[in-house]
């Protein structure tokens, strides 16, 4: 099951939301939600990432980082 905390955070035109997700045999995985524009013209781009985190709050800030750094970046 996904947990997003509503740690959305506005970055120019970008809505970056990170997110976490519990593994099946342990530990987190790490996501973000990226989106631009409004309404049909909208585009979400979602990320999961390669480490495995013992903890949520470890996979949050991670995803979080990775999403403000692309944000940025773009």
């Amino acid at each position: 099951m996904l947990q997003n905390n509503n740690n959305n955070i506005e970055v120019g035109r970008f809505v970056v939301s990170p997110m976490t997700q519990a593994r099946d045999g342990g530990g987190f995985d790490a996501l973000v939600s990226i989106r631009s524009g409004r309404g049909m013209a909208s585009v979400d781009r979602v990320m999961r990432f390669t480490p495995q985190f013992i903890s949520p709050q470890a996979a949050l800030r991670y995803a979080q980082d990775q999403g403000l750094a692309w944000a940025r970046c773009h």
